[in-house]
């Protein structure tokens, strides 16, 4: 199988590796550049709608979508897709897409649709409504997508070396605008398949604004596992935003559940989905396969999605806790950094943030006091030692003193009645004298 590596010089990249039917990791560079370069082209897709939902089939039992669906299937929720163009005119995306401003890039062309070919993948994945009774089906098939385009690139590396200077190194990235813009639009999951190998401070100033506005963010952990560093060295670059505090990073695995040869391993592997083989529609309306951490991060938020439908006011780490202790093919020890702590499910993950939500005490704290009233108590003693000792001993060192007292008066007198009479000199003269 032909995979295309392409690796990041401190630009976002799309994160999908390129099997015959879906578009490769794609940079998205901070300057624009003159032309945008034509994606990869497509092989021919499958003979139907009716074959693409037998042939997804393995993924949604493996996050038993079916069985999540029974609670919600993400009505009222909007999911900020940072990526490509979206075509909104698919049958399963039809009326639910919201095209957002440029982040970066231009928006999806019609008489361009490569541009726009990685976007309608993972929109489609994230939330496919099916066209009829055929037709692909997204975890969360009533949710919304909110479209923040980014420019995609194609930037080829040989991977032998440490990733270039970051060329982001501005006040500003696009990624960040696109957060913040998300976050400030009613999106409750953003879902990015993208990245870069170095840390910006205005990225994780806005993941933070958007954690603290309750959204949850989703994103790929990278495909650089099986490159030359990751065998040097036994891990993979960290990539970023899914290296953020906070950010739920994804791994792949294929349909047994292992991990993907290609997938990212290291500690910013949260958990993991489905990410080799996975159907998509693209653009036009015909259906392809995606590999890469592109697909599982797009299954990730639409499970993210379904939580946030069923409960809106929860927190994102109640979301993330919610997935983490609910992972099915979890590994022996618990964790590694190849799959996280597991495979999401849905169904699971939905039955947790229920109990997660219930047990949570919310604790209202008036303006003028920082931490609340605090627990009411028992009246606490007066400081200082114990009344009964203190006379105890008062008692004890008055009756000392007089004893001390009398000791003295009884010395006093027993000296004056026995003891030796002093006599002056001219007084004992006279004495010799009369005698």
């Amino acid at each position: 199988m032909l995979r295309r590596r392409l690796w990041a010089t401190g630009v976002l990249v799309a994160i999908s590796v390129a099997v015959p039917v879906v578009p490769a990791f794609a940079t998205v560079p901070t300057e624009m550049p003159a032309e945008t370069p034509a994606a990869p082209v497509l092989a021919a897709p499958p003979e139907g709608a009716a074959d693409v939902r037998e042939d997804q089939r393995w993924v949604l039992e493996m996050l038993r979508a079916q069985e999540a669906w029974k609670v919600t299937r993400g009505s009222g929720v909007t999911v900020a897709l940072v990526d490509s163009g979206v075509d909104d005119q698919v049958a399963e995306l039809r009326g639910r897409v919201i095209a957002g401003p440029d982040m970066g890039s231009v928006k999806f062309d019609r008489s361009k649709p490569d541009a726009g070919r990685h976007g309608t993948a993972m929109a489609s994945l994230i939330a496919g409504a099916g066209n009829g009774e055929e037709g692909l089906l997204g975890i969360a098939p009533e949710a919304g997508i909110l479209s923040l385009p980014l420019i995609v690139e194609e930037r080829p590396k040989d991977g032998s070396t440490l990733p270039e200077e970051d060329l982001r190194s501005r006040n500003d990235s696009p990624l960040a605008r696109a957060i913040r813009y998300a976050a400030d639009n009613g999106a409750k999951v953003i879902s990015m398949s993208l990245g870069a190998y170095g840390p910006h401070r205005s990225e994780r100033e806005a993941v933070s604004y958007a954690l603290s506005r309750g959204v949850v963010l989703v994103a790929a952990v990278g495909n650089d596992g099986d490159s030359q560093y990751t065998m040097d060295n036994s891990t993979s670059f960290w990539n970023f935003p899914a290296g953020y505090s906070g950010v739920i990073g994804v791994g792949a695995v294929d349909r047994l559940g292992k991990p993907a040869s290609f997938s990212s391993d290291n500690l910013s592997v949260l958990v993991s989905a489905p990410g080799v083989g996975v159907p998509v529609v693209v653009p036009g309306g015909n259906y392809g396969s995606s590999e890469g951490t592109s697909s599982a991060t797009a299954l990730v938020a639409g499970v993210a999605a379904l939580i946030k439908a069923k409960y809106p006011n929860i927190a994102p780490q109640m979301v993330a806790q919610a997935l983490v202790s609910t992972a099915s093919v979890s590994p022996t020890a618990g964790y590694d950094d190849h799959i996280g702590f597991g495979v999401v499910d849905a169904a699971a993950a939905l039955a947790k943030a229920d109990r997660l939500v219930a047990g949570a005490v919310e604790i209202s704290v008036p303006d003028d006091k920082h931490f609340g009233a605090g627990v009411p108590h028992e009246e606490y003693s007066r400081p200082g030692p114990d009344p009964l000792r203190l006379w105890l001993y008062g008692t004890g060192l008055v009756g000392g003193l007089v004893a001390f007292a009398a000791a003295v008066v009884m010395l006093g007198r027993h000296s004056d009645g026995n003891g030796p009479v002093v006599v002056d000199a001219e007084t004992a003269k006279r004495g010799r004298s009369r005698g």
